[in-house]
């Protein structure tokens, strides 16, 4: 199903990674106050694919459990051309899917349970800091 090697970020290390934690810290609170989402927290984690690997289209909602919210994606990639591949393909519904190229600083973000997706197989190593805002389960929700 997905040919991605991952490392989980807990507890940063790194100016960089401190960061990058706090931008999204930031991006929760903004989503909260904006749209009263309910957001919790980030977990995430470093992924990389090696040339040719890919994910399966899939939703990032875990089976009984809604705590994953808004799913999120970071390109790490460095002069990504479209001819490299790699694209982030999200089905829109009625038959439809948008492309995304992982372009080096480029955010996604998009409702985990709305939005079926999967990564395109890339021509050569594609990085990305990928992740979940979460929230608390709903109650009564098994």
């Amino acid at each position: 199903m997905r040919g991605d090697f991952i490392a989980w970020l807990s507890q940063p290390e790194r100016d960089a990674e401190q960061l990058l934690l706090g931008k999204l810290e930031e991006l929760r609170a903004a989503l909260n106050r904006a749209l009263m989402t309910g957001l919790e927290d980030f977990q995430g984690h470093f992924a990389m694919y090696p040339a040719g690997a890919a994910y399966a289209r899939h939703f990032d909602r875990l089976v009984g459990t809604d705590v994953r919210a808004i799913s999120a994606a970071l390109y790490l990639n460095d002069d990504w051309q479209p001819d490299d591949g790699g694209q982030l393909r999200i089905y829109t519904g009625g038959g439809k899917s948008e492309d995304v190229l992982p372009q080096g600083g480029r955010l996604v973000a998009f409702q985990s349970d709305r939005f079926e997706h999967e990564v395109l197989p890339a021509r050569r190593e594609r990085l990305s800091f990928t992740g979940w805002f979460r929230r608390r389960p709903l109650e009564g929700f098994v």
